[in-house]
């Protein structure tokens, strides 16, 4: 792996996440200070630490269970577990997360909980379809969101950024209070100020889009530095972009499709992913001491894994 376009990617992931999380930070600080002058942002502020430090992080197994997803014993998959636990060593994490399995007919790997305690659930479509060094570089993608604890951060993004939003709203209404005094010309208002207000919340929106994607990009990085095999989550992530899904697109919107505006992506682009992992290396891909596959995991697959079921916003499993 290159060293140096590492660094650089690495530098630039933890720089880009600095800024939004200030950004984040300082919008709601501003909109507080706007509204209500440094007593009201200094209240916000607490409110926010004392809410993020006292917000309850769901038990993974619970979480689990909204899933249908059910646990996986290292009797059933030793040599899976024994991956985990090597990649969870590299990753600095003092216990390895559990496994779960999802019988899901779609492709799809996610983590829950924290560094103490973590869950990954591997889909039946994902064990079924991926080849054993793909695995891996899932594997220690979702476990560098651990260790980054990632799903701490976005709760704390989601957190100001609902708070943005509620006091938006609040001045909104005094704005609505305060019309008829515009209108008699009894008061007037620093319209530039206002419009930000009125722009607060889609801007907080943005700025959480943007560092979920920024974290998107840190988790690859730091995958491809765990298992030495930038090529093999690369190829991994070309199988998640479901053929199935642009096959129905192809028949139900034979026209062009308009690409979704990447400011609204929680995803980086998966083109753009795979670009930034095949630029960290040009060497022979090797899975650098993982693990070997076992032959077979045909025991753990269902007979028929339940398979997408339309629902108003998209196809879910």
């Amino acid at each position: 792996m290159e060293q140096a376009t590492f660094l650089h990617h690495k530098t630039r992931n933890t720089l880009q996440s600095l800024l939004l999380i200030l950004s984040l930070a300082g919008l709601c600080a501003w909109l507080a200070w706007f509204l209500g002058g440094i007593p009201l942002a200094m209240a916000t502020g607490a409110v926010i630490l004392f809410t993020y430090r006292l917000n309850p992080v769901a038990s993974p197994e619970l979480a689990m269970r909204l899933f249908r997803a059910r646990r996986l014993s290292p009797r059933e998959i030793p040599a899976l577990y024994q991956l985990v636990a090597q990649l969870s060593q590299r990753a600095g994490l003092a216990a390895a997360p559990s496994l779960f399995y999802l019988p899901s007919d779609v492709m799809n790997a996610f983590t829950t909980g924290t560094r103490k305690e973590a869950a990954i659930a591997l889909s039946d479509g994902l064990l079924r379809r991926m080849q054993w060094r793909e695995l891996a570089g899932v594997l220690a993608h979702e476990l560098i969101h651990v260790a980054n604890q990632d799903t701490r951060l976005m709760a704390f993004a989601d957190l100001t950024s609902r708070i943005t939003g509620f006091l938006s709203i609040v001045g909104q209404l005094l704005l609505l209070i305060n019309l008829p005094l515009l209108f008699f010309g009894q008061a007037t208002l620093p319209w530039q100020p206002i419009l930000l207000m009125l722009a607060a919340p889609t801007l907080s929106a943005l700025a959480q889009l943007a560092l979920s994607r920024n974290r998107e990009y840190e988790a690859d990085l730091g995958a491809a530095e765990l298992t030495g095999d930038p090529l093999g989550l690369a190829s991994a992530l070309n199988k998640l972009e479901s053929p199935r899904h642009r096959l129905i697109e192809r028949l139900l919107h034979p026209g062009p499709r308009i690409p979704d505006p990447s400011l609204l992506r929680s995803h980086p682009p998966t083109e753009e992913r795979v670009q930034r992992l095949l630029a960290l290396t040009h060497q022979t891909p090797s899975t650098s001491g993982v693990i070997v596959s076992p032959r077979d995991m045909g025991h753990l697959l269902a007979h028929k894994p339940y398979r997408p079921r339309w629902h108003r916003n998209g196809m879910w499993y």
